[in-house]
């Protein structure tokens, strides 16, 4: 995938055994933080201890992103207020650029025209995502509930 400028990969590779293992590591004794806020001792570029509290929002988020790192998967971070390119945000919703194009021209996420091109805001493509995904999710239980009734 076409990575944004501001975004971060892994490297831009997929992680090693050693970094799937420590993520794995890290995942597992943030779950253990029962008040979902976690206390991590750490050491700093001078080999001084410190104790860092991570709020339970962000205790989520890690293990969120944790969560494909330690399966072996590479993450792209992508914050919601980054413009994108019409073939980035074709990469994240899995689909060609000529067919987002289409969808841009019914207006079914909004954009920005800077000179001849078009760039999406992030938030508006995952929100497009998000309503596509829980469509998809709706047929595909109706479907299960009529192929239930045929037997």
């Amino acid at each position: 995938m076409t990575m944004p400028a501001s975004a971060k990969g892994l490297g831009g590779r997929l992680p090693s055994d050693l970094e799937r293992e420590t993520a794995n590591q890290l995942r597992s004794l943030l779950a253990l933080q029962a008040s979902g806020e976690a206390n991590l001792r750490v050491l700093d570029d001078d080999g001084k201890v410190v104790d860092v509290t991570l709020a339970p929002a962000v205790s989520k988020l890690l293990m969120e992103v944790l969560h494909p790192i330690g399966r072996g998967d590479a993450v792209t971070l992508v914050p919601v207020s980054q413009m994108l390119t019409t073939q980035q945000a074709a990469d994240i919703l899995n689909v060609s650029r000529p067919f987002l194009i289409s969808i841009l021209k019914k207006g079914e996420i909004p954009f920005d025209p800077v000179g001849r091109h078009r760039r999406i805001r992030a938030e508006d493509l995952f929100a497009y995502k998000a309503a596509r995904d829980k469509r998809r999710n709706e047929a595909l239980s109706e479907l299960a509930a009529l192929d239930g009734e045929l037997l």
